[in-house]
């Protein structure tokens, strides 16, 4: 049995309340993460060091 065109069934009521509308639009602004550099760690030892840049 089919429904009028003027009638919504259920899926379709569904399917609107779901994707009818577009999300919020999101600025490129919104999109970056500006956090402040830390300087490097000078004379640290680091007695792995030479497998990182050796045995790799």
């Amino acid at each position: 049995m089919r429904t009028a065109p003027d009638s919504p069934d259920r899926a379709e009521t569904a399917r609107r309340a779901r994707f009818g509308k577009l999300p919020k639009q999101v600025r490129p602004e919104e999109m970056v993460e500006e956090r402040p550099a830390t300087p490097p760690a000078d004379n640290v030892y680091d007695p792995d060091e030479w497998l990182v840049r050796y045995c790799w």
